[in-house]
């Protein structure tokens, strides 16, 4: 049976190149996907970035030794012919006489050949192993480098002279993007979206998507266009492991509602964006709820295609092209039809006259409201431990009166409630009502990446536009979900996981300083717990059955591991067990009649275990017979 293995490389700090935003957070967004999602098997999906910690005793940091170490020790003692491997690499590529390198995080541009990974020896030692590989190359160029052809050329000529899978994030005349709203690359994001949302399960779908998707982002955020380049080898293959293609994926949009499109065909054109009229009917089709209900626009039909109208503007009276209109089904637009009839004179008199005497009625009540508002204060004020006084005033208050006051003023304790349960209660709603908001987006409470992605979206509702305060309140709720989530992801040991869902937290979010401190606390934490598991696992090998000195041993080793450091719960539990097994050792040979080898194995018991005391016992026991 083929294994699915996955490779992802992330390079933010380069040493010799401008810094980049969020190589790291694709990769690891990438491993983490195929991991919890995909079915890969997490011992499978290596990572390397910047902070990465070690797999075993070698640096996962994405040097060119590292990477090219890692890459044959998996093709000397674990890959095996016909598995399927998934390379992903973000960050920078340069040409250097009309060969294509991928820089590490130590290249160095005016050393391309000495520090770039010449990506024809790559490509050629993949091919050699005999696996089904998908390479993805998030290619960033580098400014100001001397190349003499662009980056890219060559890897597609190479993916289809050795007819491997391979996917390049622009033209070769292109550049790349990233993006501080999506949090990734647009290329990476387009990817991760696919492949949730059931787009990517084979090679010609998932072209076909990212191929639509890529160049909308760049058109959304203004930026030049970006088109993949897809090399498909003839010989078609699934890319997904068989469990993650019958499992049930989520078809609905994760990080882009068509709504969020609407947007694109009502903003001025770049001048290098398509303009098929292919293209634009297939998007037309696909977002014409959306341009209704969310643009305000009238969808016509005209001949063979679809024209979109301008029909309304904001509430605020600003036109809404060229700006981003979150999903909702009311409250942003206008819907009144522009031809609307003007009314008579007699019937605009009759409702501004009723209108005022409603007006002038709400002010009555309010008033009449108030005071007897001010009344039960005068109450409370003078006899504050008169309970059950206060709540003959309110009882007697006439019913519609209460009702008012139940809704304008806070909560009146009625039954000793105490202010913690009160504000609990206003937390839950605020939560609950976020927790909805989610839902209406078809985006999940469980995933970092979902919040993230609905953060960025209410973060387009700018003040003073409906829904606004609401927008905020989510935004403040979202972000202490994210950490929540990581914090849980931390506890179970998934250092790498917690950190990337952590990373999400922006700067302009309440809980950014505490994930900050958070993320710099599981560094260090996921340091210590790789280099104990790997005491541990050293002193596992150490044991061989029905020999006590070897759990000795095992033990010796596994006491290295310090207290308070992740893995020691783990250390000592193991520890006691090991001398739980020395001593049952030890008493089966006793009860052969075999006291001396009872005693001598008893005595291998160390101090400070769980099972020392009762071996000091049967070894005085055994020595008096």
């Amino acid at each position: 049976m083929a294994n699915y293995w996955a490779i992802a490389i992330g390079i933010n700090q380069y040493q010799l190149f401008q810094p980049l935003s969020f190589a790291q957070a694709d990769a690891e967004a990438l491993e983490d996907f195929l991991v919890t999602e995909a079915g890969f098997i997490p011992n499978h999906c290596l990572v390397m970035t910047d902070t990465s910690p070690p797999i075993g005793n070698r640096s996962t940091y994405p040097t060119k030794e590292n990477i090219l170490l890692l890459l044959e020790d998996l093709a000397a003692t674990s890959w095996q012919p016909e598995d399927y491997l998934w390379l992903f690499f973000s960050g920078y590529g340069v040409n250097y006489k009309g060969k294509d390198y991928l820089m590490p995080v130590e290249g160095n541009p005016e050393l391309v050949q000495e520090t770039g990974i010449k990506l024809r020896s790559l490509m050629q030692s993949l091919q050699l192993a005999d696996l089904n590989v998908l390479l993805l190359l998030d290619i960033n160029r580098a400014f100001g480098t001397q190349a003499d052809a662009p980056v890219g050329e060559e890897t597609i000529e190479l993916a289809q002279e050795l007819q491997l899978a391979t996917i390049l994030s622009c033209q070769p005349e292109q550049f790349s993007h990233e993006s501080s709203e999506l949090g990734h690359g647009f290329f990476t994001a387009a990817l991760l979206e696919a492949l949730r949302s059931g787009n990517g399960s084979n090679l010609a779908d998932l072209e076909s998507y990212l191929s639509l998707i890529v160049p909308k982002l760049c058109h959304h955020h203004w930026r030049p266009v970006q088109n993949p380049a897809t090399i498909i080898p003839s010989r078609q293959q699934v890319i997904l492991p068989k469990l993650a293609i019958e499992s049930d994926f989520q078809s609905e949009a994760v990080i882009y509602p068509e709504e969020s499109f609407a947007v694109a065909l009502a903003a001025p054109p770049l001048d290098d964006y398509p303009k098929t009229s292919a293209e634009r009917g297939k998007w037309g089709e696909a977002s014409v709820n959306s341009s209704q209900q969310v643009k305000g626009k009238k969808v016509q039909e005209s001949g063979g295609g679809l024209i979109s109208q301008p029909m309304a503007e904001t509430s605020l009276g600003a036109n809404t092209r060229g700006r981003f209109i979150p999903n909702s089904s009311k409250g942003y637009v206008s819907r009144l039809p522009s031809n609307q009839p003007s009314l008579p004179f007699w019937k605009q008199f009759i409702l501004w006259g009723g209108g005022s005497l409603l007006v002038a009625g709400l002010i009555a009540v309010v008033f009449l409201r108030n005071q007897e508002t001010f009344r039960i204060k005068q109450i409370s004020s003078t006899s504050p431990n008169a309970t059950v006084s206060d709540r003959q005033v309110v009882e007697n208050l006439p019913s519609d009166v209460y009702d008012g006051l139940r809704l304008r003023t806070p909560p009146v304790r009625l039954k000793n409630q105490s202010s913690a349960q009160i504000v609990s209660s206003s937390e839950s709603k605020k939560r609950n009502q976020a927790v909805l908001d989610l839902a209406k987006m078809s985006l999940r409470q469980t995933q970092a990446s979902d919040l993230s992605m609905a953060i960025a979206t209410a973060r387009k509702i700018r003040p003073g536009e409906p829904l606004y305060e609401q927008a905020q309140e989510n935004i403040k709720i979202w972000s202490q979900m994210i950490l929540d989530l990581a914090e849980g992801r931390a506890k179970q040991r998934q250092y790498a996981s917690a950190i990337a869902a952590a990373r999400l937290i922006t700067k302009n979010e309440a809980p950014y300083a505490k994930a900050q401190a958070a993320i710099n606390l599981w560094r260090l934490e996921g340091k210590q717990y790789v280099s104990n598991k790997t005491l541990l696992d050293a002193a596992n090998a150490l044991i061989k059955p029905e020999q006590a000195s070897t759990y000795n041993r095992a033990i010796e080793v596994a006491k290295k591991v310090p207290a308070g450091q992740p893995g020691f719960d783990t250390a000592q539990k193991s520890i006691n067990k090991w001398s739980e097994k020395i001593l049952d050792m030890a008493k089966r040979r006793a009860a052969q009649g075999e006291r001396n080898a009872g005693i001598a194995t008893a005595a291998l018991v160390p101090e400070e275990t769980t099972a020392y005391e009762d071996a000091q016992d049967a070894i005085q026991k055994w020595q008096k017979k």
